[in-house]
């Protein structure tokens, strides 16, 4: 795997942990980590090791806290518009990996930093974790998904509200939001994470893509879910890891997933 300015990466077993890597900046988001993102992801798409992907942040203090606003002084409305649009591809192409994709999120995840972590499938906080789209502070609003997304997780009144009031939430409620599944001790959110994505990239490898791209169906304009689903099941039944899915609960046995 090349290397990466802005990102460390470590493999094994199948599962790909991703750093961001700018402690000094609380790991905020300038131009180079999304381009690097969007590289990252080109070769996981691409590379068969790679069976998962776990995001997280350098240090204890921040997952991603924000993005860089040094680089939006100065834009004009139609330079604005290319660097929210080319958040919102990189962000998309994140969100519709057919391999499953876990926010570690361990601190501050703000602006960017929450939009990045709801682009993943799933998140798990530290204790410490603590979320917000903050950017009216700044006479701006999300400009990588966070207002698609947000109100998607967690229901459009309370969305509403943290984006109007610009109101950080601590790990706790994120949970009881729905906008996390687990809060976990700082020191096991790792291991948790990797014990998840282990359990995920168990099962067959086809079928957990076409359950990424049957959900996220549902909020594309112009795509009907149920008819998504329905197609994708089709296409699950001419699949090796179907015969070999059935053939393993009939005999009782653990299946041997090949994705094929």
């Amino acid at each position: 795997m090349k290397s990466f300015e802005t990102l460390l990466t470590e493999l094994n077993n199948g599962i790909l942990v991703v750093t961001l890597n700018r402690e000094d900046k609380m790991n905020a988001l300038n131009k180079t980590v999304i381009t690097d993102l969007n590289d990252l992801f080109d070769e996981v798409y691409a590379n068969d090791t790679i069976k998962g992907v776990i995001i997280t942040g350098k240090g204890g203090k921040a997952f991603a806290a924000g993005a860089d606003i040094a680089e939006f002084k100065g834009l004009n409305e139609e330079q604005g518009m290319m660097m929210a649009k080319r958040g919102h591809e990189v962000f998309n192409k994140i969100e519709m990996c057919p391999k499953p994709v876990i926010a570690a999120v361990n601190g501050f995840a703000l602006g960017g930093g929450c939009e990045l972590a709801m682009a993943c499938h799933i998140r798990i906080a530290s204790e410490n974790a603590k979320f917000g789209q903050p950017e009216v502070n700044l006479g701006l609003i999300p400009g990588y998904g966070g207002t698609q997304r947000l109100v998607q997780l967690i229901g459009k009144g309370k969305a509403l509200e943290m984006l109007m009031t610009a109101n950080m939430i601590d790990a706790g409620a994120a949970q009881r939001l729905g906008l996390v599944t687990e809060v976990v001790q700082t020191v096991e959110l790792l291991d948790n994470c990797k014990a998840l994505i282990t359990k995920i990239t168990s099962k067959a490898p086809i079928a957990v893509a076409q359950v990424i791209q049957s959900v996220y169906a549902h909020f594309k304009d112009g795509i009907d879910g149920f008819d998504t689903e329905i197609r994708l099941f089709g296409k699950c039944v001419t699949t090796n890891d179907f015969v070999e899915g059935t053939t393993a609960f009939m005999e009782k046995r653990k299946a041997d997933f090949k994705g094929e």
